[in-house]
Order: C-alpha cells, then sequence, then structure tokens
C-alpha cells in the first residue's frame, strides 16, 4: 500500500523542474522555487496541508488548484509539494460528494432549497458562458458557494491541526529513539572499559 502511495506521489506531485518550465509560473518562477518552500518543516507541512485542503475545496478548476495552491503558499511560507499534493482530494471520485454535500449545508444555512443537478448538468453538457452566467445568478450558487467556503475552511483546520500533530508525533519518536541509541551507547562503554582493565 505505501509503495502504491509513494509512486502516485512520485507521479502526481509537481517538482520544481515542471514548476521552473510552467508558462502560468513563469512571471514568479524565482519566488515559487525559493528552497525553503521545498523544505519539509514542522511549520511549513501543516501550512502545505491546510492550504492545499482549503484550494483543493474551494477552488474546484483542474489545473489551477495546483498553480493556485503554489502562488499561496508563497505569502503563507507553506510546503509547496504539500500544498499541491493535497489539492487531489477534490478529484472525479469525491467531487460530486462535496458538491453535494456544500449545497446541502447552502441551503440549510440561507433556508433555500437550491438543487445541484443544475450544475452538475452545466458540467456535463460542457456549458457556454452565458450558461454559467446565468447559473451564477440562480437560487443555488450562492448555495453552493457558501457550502463550499464553509467545508473549505473546516477541512482546513482539521487538515492544519492532524498534520501538526502527527509531525510533532513522528518527529518525538524520532528523538525518543535516538536517546535510546545514545543511551545504550554509554552504558556499554563502561563494560568496555571494565573489559579492556
Amino acid at each position: 500500500m505505501m509503495s502504491r502511495l509513494t509512486r502516485w506521489w512520485h507521479a502526481n506531485c509537481p517538482t520544481r523542474e515542471s514548476m521552473e518550465r510552467s508558462r502560468i509560473l513563469a512571471p514568479v518562477a524565482h519566488r515559487v522555487l525559493e528552497p525553503s518552500l521545498w523544505r519539509f518543516t514542522r511549520r511549513s507541512v501543516p501550512r502545505g496541508v491546510a492550504l492545499g485542503l482549503f484550494v483543493g475545496i474551494f477552488l474546484m478548476i483542474p489545473g489551477v488548484q495546483i498553480a493556485g495552491a503554489a502562488l499561496l503558499a508563497l505569502p503563507f511560507r507553506a510546503n509547496i509539494p504539500v500544498a499541491a499534493a493535497m489539492t487531489f482530494l477534490s478529484n472525479p471520485a469525491t467531487t460530486p460528494l462535496i458538491l453535494m454535500a456544500s449545497v446541502w449545508l447552502g441551503n440549510w444555512m440561507l433556508g433555500r432549497s437550491a438543487d445541484a443537478s443544475g450544475f452538475m448538468a452545466l458540467v456535463d453538457g460542457h456549458a457556454s458562458v452565458r450558461e454559467w452566467t446565468a447559473w451564477l445568478v440562480s437560487e443555488a450558487a450562492p448555495a453552493m458557494l457558501i457550502g463550499l467556503l464553509i467545508i473549505s475552511l473546516v477541512c482546513t483546520a482539521i487538515g492544519y491541526v492532524l498534520a501538526d500533530w502527527f509531525w510533532r508525533h513522528r518527529m518525538g519518536r524520532k528523538w525518543r529513539a535516538r536517546k535510546l541509541r545514545i543511551g545504550k551507547v554509554h552504558q556499554s562503554r563502561p563494560l568496555e572499559k571494565a573489559a579492556g582493565a
């Protein structure tokens, strides 16, 4: 399972080289490619998780999500590969569920009865700009946008807390293992000296 996840990560996660070649990022490539934004640190990884979840859920436009996460990583000092990878939470399997949940939540918050089927019909039918504009002024658009905003903010907070906890837990285990190794080395030295004497 881990090897499959690792292979997926390496196949889908953007590299510094792919970012250098991106025409979208060309104007800010020197900032995006700053080494500190590519290091895995205690602060940058949870920020990257949170930022990637927010962009991935709220901004459901394939291709734009990764570029958006990379650009937003600059002011937030977030890890770019983690932010880009977390945008994949919204994928063809999860997008309909997220959209349905956002419309339901938006309807509940605004007291409306909008339906998400119109949005899905526009997506499936490759709607024109005029049709999208008509949908944006309909009852469903505000409900979906409010729902998406709330879901993305909640997922952002949960993702940040979990990533921070996981990072601290992992580093704590490494430090404890290191102390045990150092302690074993110190304990074996008196025995070596006694044997040498």
